[in-house]
């Protein structure tokens, strides 16, 4: 079966987190399905200055180009019928990133309210891979608390922290090492990233 990834964009700072992992899962023959919320939307057209779709937004990257097979299927955060909000829909794997602390504590509570918490609720309740990219700073009892309940039900909590051993040069860079890391948890694929010692092969 052809590899399936939901990828959820909450109303957090860190929205290039979003695009940059939608943008590196097409270059490989995935299905990407993302949910956007209202929220979501407003913070992308702040800090990324771009008022249209996702789609229109990776396209502006000449230096990059989605792979033949790849799709880009896009959800309405109030849609219930789509794919993603059934069990039966299988995938491997659902992001959401940035996470915001109200998204987190919603997944924690299990209240399924919109598209992407129904399609994190049913992550949890499938056994599937979920991923939780919290974006806070700092944080507070609660937040550290719907951290655990959340991992405790079988998230991955990846908070955005960016290394600096590698030597860094632009904030691309630092983002780029984040979404090698949620690569890393998905069993993708990467090149964002380098292994740690790969440098000291002979």
């Amino acid at each position: 079966m052809k590899k399936r990834i939901v990828v959820a964009i909450s109303g957090a700072s860190g929205v290039i987190y979003g695009t940059t992992l939608i943008k590196e899962l097409l270059t490989h023959p995935i299905d990407v399905h993302v949910i956007i919320t209202q929220a979501g939307r407003k913070i992308m057209a702040h800090e990324l200055n771009h008022t249209g779709d996702v789609a229109s937004f990776i396209k502006k990257d000449s230096t990059w180009s989605k792979h033949h097979e790849a799709r880009l299927i896009k959800h309405e955060e109030d849609d219930f019928f789509a794919p993603p909000a059934s069990g039966s829909f299988r995938h491997q794997g659902m992001v959401v990133v940035p996470c915001s602390m109200k998204t987190l504590s919603a997944i924690a509570a299990g209240h399924a309210r919109n598209l992407l918490l129904r399609s994190a609720d049913v992550c949890l309740k499938e056994r599937r891979t979920l991923i939780l990219v919290p974006r806070e700073t700092p944080l507070s009892n609660i937040h550290i608390a719907n951290m655990a309940r959340a991992s405790g039900a079988g998230a991955i909590i990846l908070p955005p922290a960016p290394a600096f051993y590698f030597g860094p040069g632009t904030v691309q860079d630092m983002v780029d090492f984040v979404v090698g890391r949620i690569l890393d948890q998905l069993g993708i694929e990467h090149e964002l990233v380098k292994e740690w010692g790969h440098e000291h092969e002979l």
